[in-house]
């Protein structure tokens, strides 16, 4: 199986600055090589760029700038090509399949964060044995970076990234012919039903809280934010004060971030050590949380009815922060590698429906909290009847796995 391993660098005052450097001009070739291909189609009659065409230049933008190009990794340098490659790929798809395009756009110096090297070897090497304290990571025009290893990294390593985030600078190792390191069986199934008052609840009727990471430093991000707008936005000087606000907003986020995966991983590991099957939602959060459309008032034209929009902006906010996608995602991942399974089910009329006598009623969701059936008058707790309606809806599942 294959797996990634995140791992802290603590890189000296030199070597930072030179992973800075690095990131910019992996950004410059980006642009670079973004402006070519929108020249191209606008002035020399549509004609497409492609990446080969633009890979076999690189030896002479190589030659042309040594001090900015010339000294880091060719297969970095490609892997940013491949990049801008995917994203008019993913472009062209999108306009093929009638969504919205989203031309690939400019990128600016703090928004190109992660350099990629294909292969271990070439241009970077992972230098590192079990649970060595001395661990590093080779990076052409860089060096010999520490590397806060924190668990033991298994199966051959294939490629090597650099992130930044925020502050910190971070490696990241893709991994094949990872061994699964399954767990022993323990004869439990259970349902979850992912919600906003409690984070999750499972078919046994136990509650998760969910710990409002976003809202608990709301304040706080809100006043970093109100001070990061007193700057011009189109400062030509970045002003020490200016980077100063940029940074605590980006600290705020990026603590909220870590601490929602830490939450996610935790959740996940203790549903995953006491079930060997977990059967969850099929949830579209791309969909939940979309904008209401806008009402015409057919007697005032250019006017518009109330939608509700600010009220669904509150429930969106919530469920972006509880994080669902990213951890089903997590979910999905550790029970593979556990040997555990995982059955997502229909969504639709799980906490509408009796799981008693099968009767479904938008009625029978009495408040947020209660479900009373209008038919036979069953009666329980509304995330505890989805979450028993989500295991019985994987039965079929369960019955071919037993």
């Amino acid at each position: 199986m294959i797996r990634a391993y995140k791992f802290l660098l603590r890189p000296t005052a030199r070597q930072a600055a030179a992973l800075g450097e690095m990131l910019r001009d992996h950004c410059s070739l980006y642009n670079g090589a973004l402006q070519e291909r929108r020249d191209a189609y606008r002035h020399t009659a549509k004609t497409s760029v492609r990446y080969c065409d633009q890979s076999a230049q690189l030896k002479d933008i190589r030659a042309f700038d040594p001090e900015r190009q010339g000294r880091w990794s060719f297969s970095s340098q490609q892997a940013t090509l491949r990049r801008l490659d995917k994203a008019f790929q993913a472009f062209f798809r999108r306009v093929k399949a009638g969504q919205s395009p989203g031309y690939p756009r400019f990128k600016g110096a703090g928004y190109f964060d992660t350099v990629t090297f294909p292969k271990d070897g070439d241009g970077c090497r992972w230098d590192s044995t079990p649970h060595d304290a001395q661990s590093r990571v080779r990076l052409q025009g860089v060096g010999h970076i520490r590397v806060h290893q924190h668990r033991l990294v298994q199966g051959r390593v294939k490629t090597i990234s650099v992130k930044r985030e925020g502050s910190r600078w971070y490696v990241v190792l893709s991994c094949d012919n990872v061994p699964a390191e399954s767990l022993p069986p323990t004869g439990k199934s259970v349902g979850i039903d992912m919600g906003v008052a409690h984070f999750l609840t499972t078919s046994d009727g136990e509650h998760v809280a969910n710990p409002r990471f976003l809202q608990t430093v709301a304040d706080e991000l809100a006043e970093a934010q109100r001070h990061l707008a007193t700057f011009p936005k189109r400062t030509r000087q970045r002003t020490k004060k200016h980077r100063a606000a940029v940074r605590k907003v980006a600290k705020l986020h990026g603590k909220i971030r870590r601490q929602r995966a830490d939450f996610h991983h935790k959740t996940a590991r203790t549903l995953i050590a006491g079930h060997d099957v977990i059967a969850h939602e099929r949830l579209n959060t791309a969909g939940m949380t979309k904008s209401p459309a806008p009402k015409t008032d057919p007697e005032q034209p250019g006017s518009f009815l109330p939608n509700g929009a600010a009220a669904k902006a509150g429930l969106n906010r919530s469920i972006l922060d509880a994080g669902w996608t990213q951890f089903l995602a997590i979910l999905a991942n550790k029970a593979e590698s556990a040997g555990r399974l995982t059955v997502p089910v229909d969504a639709r009329n799980t906490s509408r429906t009796c799981p008693d006598c099968g009767h479904v009623a938008k009625e029978n969701r009495a408040t947020q909290a209660k479900f009373e059936c209008v038919t036979c008058g069953f009666t329980a707790n509304a995330d505890h009847v989805g979450a028993t309606n989500v295991l019985n809806r994987a039965g079929p599942v369960l019955c071919a796995v037993a």
